[in-house]
Formats: structure tokens, C-alpha cells, sequence
């Protein structure tokens, strides 16, 4: 098999249903989704390294299927395609999520992205994350989509972040706040 078809050469790339430029909206948002896959790649591999960290590093390659799933959804340019992407996964976040914010201390200020190595590469894949996000909810004013990709993306970008805290728990870690923040989350205990 070749891998190089020649077929993009002129700035164009196939979608299912048609031909698009590649700075499509379509292209950006699923490609965005692409890049952040990388990352969430990336992270499970410095998950993986801690024995402490290993159901996390699971849920990530999860995440990374659910994310192809993403960008399959929105490579369609047709009308009526399958889709793949349900209200499950987003649920499944917020189960996460909850029980990650009741596993991670306290937060009383912002935080600044860092600690661990983990929990680095867990901020940036919540910062990708949003930026993919923004590229679907553009594509979402030109075409229809498949909303629960968009869900999916808003509830990711929160496990990501409580994901980023509780590794840096479990590694004992402290999160470094943002001092010149104040008091935003709830009062200090005394």
C-alpha cells in the first residue's frame, strides 16, 4: 500500500460524500480532534509509567477510540450518515469527573497548568481540547452535526482538567496555584 496518493496535492481532500479544500471548516474541526487524539496519546504513555495511574492511562486509550469516533461523525458531508457518537461517553465523563474532584484536594484558586509530567500533559489536552471544540461549534453554525460530538468535546475538556488534579494526588504532587488569584472556589478553611 502507498501511502501518498497525490490526490491532495492542489489543497483539496477527500470527505465521505465530496471533495473539500483542507482549510474546510469540516477538515479543521475533525483535524483539531486528530491532533488532540495525538495528545491524549502522548499522555497515556506518561500515565502508563506510574503504577498509580494505570486505570487512567486505560480510560485514555478509551478516550482515544471515542475520539476517532468524533472525527469519523464529523467527516461526513452527506446527509444521513451513520453516526457513532451517543449521550454514553458524556456520561461516563461526568461519572469520572465527580469521582476525580472528590479524589483531588480541595480547590480554592485557579491553578496554574504543571505539577507532574502527567498531569502537564493532561492540561494540554484540556487546552487542545477547547480549541477543538471551538472548531465544531464553528463547523456547527455552517452544517449539521452531530451534537453529541459537541457535548462530548465540553464534558472532555472537564475530565481533563480533574483528571490533571488527581494525577498530581496520586503522585503526590501539589497542584501550584495562581497567586495572584484570589479566593474563587469556596472559602479558605481556617
Amino acid at each position: 500500500m502507498r501511502l501518498y496518493t497525490k490526490t491532495g496535492d492542489m489543497g483539496e481532500t477527500s470527505l465521505i460524500g465530496g471533495r473539500v479544500r483542507k482549510d474546510d471548516s469540516r477538515v479543521e474541526a475533525y483535524g483539531t480532534i486528530d491532533e488532540l487524539n495525538s495528545f491524549v496519546g502522548v499522555a497515556a504513555a506518561e500515565t502508563g509509567k506510574h503504577e498509580s495511574l494505570q486505570e487512567l492511562t486505560h480510560i485514555l486509550i478509551d478516550i482515544q477510540q471515542e475520539l476517532f469516533d468524533c472525527g469519523s461523525d464529523l467527516a461526513y458531508a452527506m446527509e444521513g450518515a451513520p453516526l457513532k457518537v451517543n449521550a454514553e461517553p458524556s456520561e461516563r465523563l461526568e461519572t469520572l469527573i465527580d469521582q476525580y474532584i472528590a479524589e483531588a484536594p480541595e480547590l480554592t484558586r485557579f491553578i496554574l497548568p504543571g505539577g507532574s509530567a502527567a498531569s502537564s500533559m493532561l492540561h494540554v489536552c484540556r487546552t487542545v481540547c477547547r480549541r477543538a471544540e471551538r472548531r465544531v461549534v464553528t463547523l456547527s453554525q455552517e452544517h449539521d452535526i452531530n451534537k453529541d460530538v459537541l457535548i462530548y468535546l465540553n464534558r472532555l475538556s472537564d475530565f481533563f482538567f480533574a483528571a490533571a488534579r488527581v494525577a498530581n494526588a496520586k503522585l503526590a504532587v501539589p497542584d501550584t496555584e495562581y497567586v495572584r488569584s484570589a479566593v474563587v472556589f469556596g472559602k479558605r478553611k481556617k
